[in-house]
C-alpha cells in the first residue's frame, strides 16, 4: 500500500515519463518513525522539509500544512491494522516536462512504510565496526544537508562497507574532516564533553541530531560540542556513537585498533526513551 498524492493505491508502480525524481534525482524525502500510530518529531520533519523544498525551489502548494503532512502519514499507516509501529518515508519531487530546466515547479508526493518489531529505541548490542570511506567526498554547502534522492556516495560506501565487513561506514568532507556516517549523524566522546560535526561542515541536518543535542544541554552531565572533527580525534575519544530517526542511538565498538565503551550512548538511549514514552 502506498500514499499516492493523498489516494491509498494498492501498486506502487508510479510512472516515471514525468517523474523528474526519478529521471534527475529531482527530488527530496524525509525518514520517519511512526511508534504505537503516533508520528515522532513530526513538526521537526515537516519543518525540515519545507525548508528542502524551498531550498529546491519547488512549489509548496497552499494545503501542505503540517496538520495535512501528518493527516496523509496516518491515512496510510492506519491501512495496517496488525501493527502500529513503522518506518515511514514521506517522498515529494517535481512533476512535469523538461530537461534540467523544469517547465513546471509543481510536486508530487508519495508516502510508503515498512513495520517496525518495536516503538522503543533500543541500542545495539554486540560488535559495531567503522571504517572511513576514501573513495568520495562530500562537499561543504547547502545541499549536502538536505535528505535528497542524490544518495551515490552513500550507496558505494555502504557496498564497500559489506564487501570489506564493517557494520558502517564514516564520510568526510572536501577538508577531509569526519561528517557523518553512511546514514547517521555522528558524535563523539572525549570524557565528559561530547563533540559533533556543524552544518557548516556539509553533515546531514539529521532530526535525530537534534534530539540528542537538546537533550545532553537538557539531561545530562555531558557537554555538547559542536566543531570539526578529524579522523585523528577517533583514534583519541573514549566513545563514538551514531543518531538516525529510526534506530535511535547505535553504539561504536571499534576502529581500526581502538575499541570504544558505551556510556554516554547507554545513558542518552534511557532519557530518549524515558521523554517520548513516559
Amino acid at each position: 500500500m502506498v500514499n499516492f498524492n493523498g489516494n491509498i493505491q494498492e501498486n506502487s508502480t508510479i510512472l516515471i515519463e514525468n517523474n523528474r525524481g526519478f529521471l534527475f534525482g529531482d527530488a527530496i524525502f524525509e525518514t520517519i518513525k511512526v511508534a504505537q500510530n503516533k508520528i515522532l518529531f513530526s513538526e521537526d520533519h515537516y519543518f525540515r522539509l519545507m525548508s528542502a523544498m524551498r531550498i529546491c525551489r519547488m512549489e509548496i502548494p497552499m494545503n501542505f500544512t503540517l496538520e495535512y503532512f501528518e493527516e496523509q502519514i496516518l491515512k496510510l499507516t492506519n491501512t495496517n491494522k496488525t501493527n502500529s509501529n513503522f518506518r515511514v518515508r514521506f517522498s515529494v519531487y517535481r512533476k512535469g516536462d523538461g530537461f534540467y530546466l523544469p517547465k513546471s515547479k509543481d510536486i508530487d508526493f508519495i508516502i510508503t512504510y515498512l513495520s517496525l518489531d518495536s516503538h522503543l529505541y533500543e541500542l545495539n548490542s554486540g560488535k559495531y565496526e567503522i571504517e572511513l570511506y576514501k573513495d568520495a567526498h562530500i562537499t561543504k554547502q547547502i545541499f549536502s544537508t538536505l535528505k535528497s534522492n542524490n544518495k551515490m556516495i552513500q550507496i558505494t560506501g555502504s557496498i564497500f562497507a559489506d564487501e570489506n565487513g564493517y557494520d558502517n561506514c564514516l564520510l568526510l568532507n572536501d577538508e577531509k574532516n569526519v561528517i557523518e556516517a553512511l546514514q547517521s549523524n555522528i558524535f563523539i566522546r572525549f570524557g565528559s564533553e561530547i563533540q559533533t560535526p556543524s552544518l557548516s561542515d556539509g553533515c546531514l541536518n539529521g532530526i535525530m541530531r537534534k534530539q540528542i543535542i537538546s537533550l545532553i544541554k537538557k539531561n545530562s552531565s555531558f557537554e555538547i560540542t559542536e566543531k570539526s572533527i578529524s579522523p585523528f580525534d577517533l583514534q583519541k575519544a573514549d566513545e563514538i556513537f551514531l543518531t538516525n530517526t529510526i534506530k535511535g542511538i547505535q553504539s561504536v565498538t571499534q576502529y581500526r585498533k581502538k575499541s570504544y565503551t558505551n556510556e554516554a550512548a547507554t545513558a542518552l538511549t534511557e532519557v530518549l526513551n524515558n521523554s517520548l514514552f513516559n
